[in-house]
């Protein structure tokens, strides 16, 4: 029984290496840590609901540059070169709107529950 929990666990975590969802998973999470992926000039997940105290940290796998600014001003990258990453700590619950300052029509939502 061990060991086929175990080879369920290990085939798991290849299948998440290999098509690289880990960040990118849709469901509500109470994790203190979630990542956000730039890639094809797109965020993924385009909405992320999470705890509040949660740190959302975005990586860019695009070759081009790309930032992440809030509608609301309460964060902004630098200019994020392939495999750079940014993160921020979302303390209050409520939906934050992002962006791409240098393409707009990136956009994204972390929504933060209590």
């Amino acid at each position: 029984m061990f060991t086929k929990i175990r080879n369920i666990v290990i085939a798991s975590s290849l299948l998440t290496a290999m098509t690289g969802t880990a960040g990118v998973l849709h469901a509500q999470s109470g994790a203190a840590q979630q990542t956000i992926t730039l890639k094809d000039f797109k965020f993924a997940p385009v909405s992320l609901t999470v705890s509040a105290g949660t740190t959302v940290t975005w990586k860019n796998l695009d070759e081009e540059p790309h930032t992440v600014v809030s509608d609301r001003g309460l964060f902004r990258s630098d200019a994020l070169d392939q495999n750079d990453s940014f993160a921020f700590k979302f303390d209050e619950p409520g939906e934050y709107r992002f962006i791409c300052s240098i393409h707009p029509q990136m956009r994204g939502t972390v929504v933060v529950t209590k």
